[in-house]
């Protein structure tokens, strides 16, 4: 009687199929347009994302307490061509006597406003504005009539602090945004707050 052999599991598995050049080559397209429109994806979310936000990094102490050295801020570029600007927002722009330098700022005075500033008091439009959030009252003084397509603005800090009282009026068109968020570092992670200043109108 014939012994019978054990069957190989292997003899009967299809081999591998090769693939030809074409395919080879149809198949590097295809890994390729994957990746270019991934980058392009990528691109349009970035440009998007820059049209409508920025975020800065304070550096310096002349918005203290409200914002200190070192900390990154969202900033939301789109806030005043859908709102209106508001007394006590805080805004970033850029400067005016150092075009690539961003600043950031509180918005004080609006277009019409009279802003005076004496005996550690800010006054606009004869009303004295009460600030809980300055570091200490301004020991400077003078007086500012704001034009039309500008604002008066001060850092927090008045004592230490490059802003209208120095430099003069903010024309619009350097305004970025308005600081919205602060996102870093961690523990400081949270809305900025934008005092309600129309009690001086």
């Amino acid at each position: 009687m014939e012994a019978l052999q054990p069957e190989n599991p292997l003899e009967n598995q299809p081999e591998g199929i090769e693939q030809t050049p074409e395919q080879e080559k149809i198949k590097w397209g295809q890994i390729l347009l994957d990746i270019v429109e991934t980058v392009v994806l990528a691109l349009v979310l970035f440009l998007g994302i820059n049209a409508v936000s920025a975020r800065v990094r304070v550096d310096g102490f002349s918005m203290n307490p409200t914002l200190m050295d070192g900390e990154f801020v969202l900033v939301n570029r789109m806030a005043y061509r859908i709102g209106d600007m508001q007394r006590g927002d805080i805004i970033v722009f850029r400067s005016t006597t150092n075009p690539d330098l961003d600043l950031i700022k509180r918005i004080i005075g609006l277009p019409g406003d009279q802003v005076d500033i004496h005996d550690g008091q800010v006054i606009v439009n004869g009303k004295t504005l009460s600030e809980p959030y300055i570091a200490a009252a301004p020991n400077y003084r003078g007086s500012w009539q704001v034009p039309e397509g500008h604002l008066f603005v001060l850092g927090d800090n008045r004592n230490d602090s490059s802003d209208s009282h120095q430099w003069g009026l903010l024309p619009f068109e350097n305004i970025v945004g308005k600081a919205v968020f602060i996102y870093w570092p961690f523990p400081e992670w949270g809305v900025i707050r934008h005092y309600d200043l129309m009690s001086a109108s």
